[in-house]
């Protein structure tokens, strides 16, 4: 049967139940409605009818005249088509006769006082007999009346209790198949996906559980399917992490491990230890070079580890794992995020590459230091040959021999900053903290280049305060990175324009700047400028440098503890800044 039909029956039920309880009442007060009305309606009457006869006998003396004759007749004749009990008729007939006799008889006094007196007798009698009938009618109508009480007790209490039996039993037709689903659905939603319901009916709840259990059936298929999936998933994933060279460690969200390749166990001497599972801080506080790992999330970080009397370079990544999430937002849309998973960290050896760089360096500065001096003694020698007491040169000579100076500087600057490139990549670089002037530093790499100004006809414009407080620097480093950035300021600033050289103090700190009037730096070669080696396009007027003077410029900067920086747009120029501390750091 539908849940419709059981509805409607159940419903139906009640109707007819609210129905029968609502007849028997209707009964019930019929009943005692009609034993009331007897007594008012015929019995009342008649006590009416006697109470006015007496009050005219009472009230005159007899025999009567006309009218009161004609009154007494009248309500004597009501009485007479009033009669409703047995005995009454009698009195009725008796009392008419004395009334006759007493009116066709003029009496005496003793005869008035005999006739008076049969008159009130059969008045009491009629009286006596209606008040009697009231009584047993009063007794009747209240006899009825219990009994009407009883009836609709009764029928109250079986009406209640079929109710109370329909209110309690029938919810259970329609919730304990909801619960029954309920109860699935939460199972379901616990991925126990061999839930099953079964109902013996035939009603939509049926219908419901076969869908249930068919929606059941093929989730308990795709979790098989996918778990089957996953789990292959995993074992490749774990194969090849296992096999690759690198170190390798997952940390969940939660900061547990997750996972730790026999590279990693190696190379932390954990290989006979248990430790997936542990927290980090419990695997850092046993073990030093695990600490270091995961002390910092800085990106391509390099340790360095002894083994065997051998030292070992690694670059730590760190890679923050997210996966992806789809929320509903009750928009009719489905959204995707992404949740963070944890963290993996990757240990390269880079080693080999140390060791190659280490030699690069070395043979850069031997290199470097075997072509300084011939540089040196090339230059000195095309000097004396552009003196006119060594001989004469014609033009063209003299504008070789100019060139040639120009080459042999710019070869001896480039192997300068080769070396001192060396230095920083050795750890050799050596700093002499003094308490500076920043007008003295300022005046001496404006010197130091006034004459390459002047060659291209750019003007210097010095903007500094007279009471700037002293810096704590290397004045020969410090010197050395503004005159780098006067050399390309003017390299690259129009003919007949003006380069300005500011100091300014905020923040405890000093800010040097150079800022020409050139075309500018697009901003895809900014971040890249104090890059080693890295060189910005020549545009075909200006001779490219060995792209080591800003790199260099940058480790002097950094290791005074200052920052360095550059800010340019397209056809605007560039403003060249580093910062550095005042007072001793």
């Amino acid at each position: 049967m539908k849940v419709k039909n059981k509805l409607r029956l159940g419903f139906g039920f009640l109707f007819i139940v609210v129905l029968l309880f609502g007849t028997a009442a209707l009964y019930s007060i019929s009943r005692i409605a009609n034993s009331t009305e007897l007594i008012l309606k015929d019995n009342y009457k008649s006590l009416d009818y006697v109470s006015g006869m007496r009050a005219i006998i009472d009230n005159n003396t007899l025999p009567l005249n006309k009218h009161k004759a004609a009154v007494f007749s009248h309500l004597l004749k009501k009485e007479q088509q009033n009669i409703t009990e047995p005995t009454e008729q009698e009195a009725v007939a008796q009392l008419s006769k004395a009334f006759n006799d007493v009116q066709r008889v003029r009496l005496s006094s003793g005869i008035e006082s005999a006739g008076v007196s049969r008159l009130r007798q059969h008045l009491q009698l009629i009286e006596t007999v209606n008040m009697n009938a009231i009584m047993h009618k009063n007794q009747i109508a209240q006899k009825t009346k219990d009994e009407a009480t009883l009836f609709l007790g009764l029928v109250a209490g079986f009406t209640f209790l079929v109710l109370f039996s329909f209110f309690v039993n029938f919810p259970g037709y329609v919730a304990n198949p909801l619960n029954v689903l309920l109860g699935g659905i939460r199972e379901v939603g616990r991925k126990n996906y061999k839930q099953r319901i079964e109902f013996k009916t035939n009603d939509e709840f049926a219908e419901v559980a076969h869908a249930f259990n068919e929606m059941a059936l093929r989730l308990h298929e795709w979790e098989s399917n996918n778990i089957t999936k996953i789990k292959s998933q995993n074992l490749r994933i774990e194969t090849i992490v296992e096999q690759m060279r690198d170190a390798i460690i997952g940390v969940s969200d939660g900061g547990e491990l997750l996972f730790i390749n026999t590279a990693a166990k190696k190379l932390f001497n954990v290989e006979h230890k248990n430790i997936t599972g542990l927290s980090t801080a419990q695997i850092a506080a046993n073990n030093e070079l695990l600490a270091l790992v995961f002390g910092s999330d800085e990106p391509n970080r390099l340790i360095k580890i002894t083994r065997n009397d051998k030292e070992l370079h690694f670059q730590i990544e760190t890679r923050e794992i997210f996966v992806p999430v789809n929320y509903d937002d009750h928009t009719q849309v489905i959204n995707k995020t992404q949740m963070p998973a944890g963290k993996v960290y990757l240990l390269r050896n880079i080693t080999e590459f140390k060791e190659q760089d280490a030699a690069k360096t070395n043979f850069i500065a031997t290199i470097s230091h075997e072509l300084k001096t011939p540089i040196s003694s090339i230059k000195m020698s095309l000097k004396l040959l552009a003196d006119q007491r060594v001989g004469h040169l014609n033009a063209e000579q003299h504008q070789l021999a100019i060139n040639m100076t120009d080459d042999a500087e710019r070869l001896l600057k480039i192997t300068f900053e080769l070396l001192d490139m060396a230095q920083v990549e050795t750890g050799n670089l050596r700093l002499n903290f003094v308490q500076a002037d920043a007008n003295t530093i300022v005046t001496y790499a404006i010197n130091a280049v006034r004459q390459d100004a002047e060659r291209k006809q750019v003007l210097i414009d010095q903007i500094t305060e007279e009471k700037l407080p002293a810096v704590y620097a290397d004045v020969e480093k410090t010197a050395w990175v503004l005159i780098n950035f006067l050399l390309n300021a003017v390299r690259y600033a129009p003919s007949g324009s003006a380069v300005t050289v500011q100091v300014i103090a905020h923040n405890n700190n000093l800010e040097f700047s150079v800022a020409d009037k050139g075309k500018g730096i697009e901003e895809k070669y900014q971040k890249r400028l104090f890059d080693r080696y890295f060189q910005i396009p020549a545009d075909g007027q200006n001779k490219t440098g060995s792209g080591l003077g800003l790199a260099i410029s940058k480790e002097f900067i950094i290791a005074q503890g200052g920052s360095i920086g550059v800010k340019s747009k397209p056809g605007e120029g560039a403003k060249f800044y580093f910062e550095l501390p005042v007072g001793k750091v």
